[in-house]
């Protein structure tokens, strides 16, 4: 682990002093990926110019459950989404190069052409999460103040689980990226919302199926003193890691799967 480990700081590394060698383009994409993801938040704020909750919950509710989902899945992003790319890899023969080298190829998939300016997106969600904090109205708890972290650290695992998953399926579907972004950036899109809006037959799949619900929701609900639309044991609320483990172990058995079943370029 410590090898694989300094094996993706080198890669990064890499990158990064690549992408400083033209330090105008870093900026101006850094800044582009800052400004339209946060589109995103100024759809919010329009929303609540014309009405004072949704789904029962506030605007500052809604920008830390938007915030929440923004960190947590920008971060997952920069530090493993290069490898929803490997599908490509698949078609053009390039995976079989990783395949030889002697660092684990999972550690090049996902380090390789590491996108330093996906931190325009963190910084967004970052900015949103400090004013949510300040705004919203909580009786700050232990528990309360605890759960914040251990929600950003779980919801990080949860999506990069996710990507892994995505990229493991593309062993079998060659072009299938686009099906694991309806679960990525599909997902963040979702948790950015009330879970009081949706569905219950959809809240039950985000919860018991890809488990989107424990980025924030669950915990969220808890933070902010709401009830729960389902109805689950208190104890939901506070499992964000479990799950985070659960799908992390069932990413890495798919991944592990995938790889030995490869048969080179076509296959």
């Amino acid at each position: 682990m410590g090898d694989a480990l300094r094996a993706y700081g080198w890669i990064v590394a890499m990158w990064v002093r690549s992408t400083m060698v033209y330090r105008a383009s870093f900026a101006m994409l850094t800044v582009g990926q800052f400004v339209v993801t946060g589109f995103d938040f100024v759809a919010i704020f329009i929303m609540f110019v014309h009405t004072d909750t949704l789904g029962g919950f506030d605007l500052p509710e809604v920008a830390f459950l938007y915030a929440t989902s923004g960190v947590a899945m920008g971060t997952a992003d920069l530090l493993v989404g290069s490898i929803e790319r490997l599908g490509r890899r698949i078609r053009d023969g390039s995976l079989d190069v990783m395949l030889i080298r002697p660092v684990p190829t999972f550690v090049q998939a996902a380090a390789d052409d590491f996108a330093l300016r996906r931190l325009g997106r963190i910084t967004q969600s970052a900015l949103v999460f400090g004013w949510a904090m300040v705004a919203v109205d909580v009786h700050w708890t232990w528990d309360r103040i605890v759960l914040i972290p251990v929600m950003l650290v779980s919801g990080t695992v949860i999506f990069a689980a996710i990507f892994v998953l995505g990229a493991a399926f593309q062993f079998a579907a060659t072009d299938a990226a686009e099906v694991a972004n309806a679960f990525t950036y599909g997902g963040n899109f979702l948790t950015q919302y009330p879970p009081t809006i949706f569905a219950k037959d959809l809240l039950r799949a985000a919860t018991f199926g890809i488990p989107l619900a424990f980025v924030n929701w669950l915990p969220a609900l808890h933070v902010l003193g709401h009830p729960d639309p389902l109805g689950l044991p208190k104890g939901f609320q506070f499992a964000s890691p479990l799950a985070a483990a659960v799908l992390a172990l069932v990413a890495a058995l798919a991944w592990r799967a995938g790889l030995r079943s490869y048969r080179s370029t076509g296959s």
